[in-house]
């Protein structure tokens, strides 16, 4: 797992197609944005375990699948 420290506005590229932005800080609170394929799926882990609930959440991440 990669942990990094980003002020609003900064951004993190994923891979060659993916770009997270960092929108706002606010009261312990982080707001993001995704820049992405629509072909790249972008679930919140609870919205993904409702679809999905007998698997862990990277196991249903075809872009993780080997």
């Amino acid at each position: 797992m990669l942990v990094l420290t980003r002020k609003t506005g900064e951004r993190v590229h994923i891979g060659a197609s993916v770009v997270v932005t960092v929108v706002a800080i606010d009261k312990g609170r982080v707001r993001l944005a995704f820049d992405a394929p629509a072909q790249v799926a972008i679930d919140r882990e609870e919205v993904r375990q409702r679809w999905q609930p007998s698997l862990p959440a990277d196991e249903t991440d075809p872009a993780l699948v080997p």
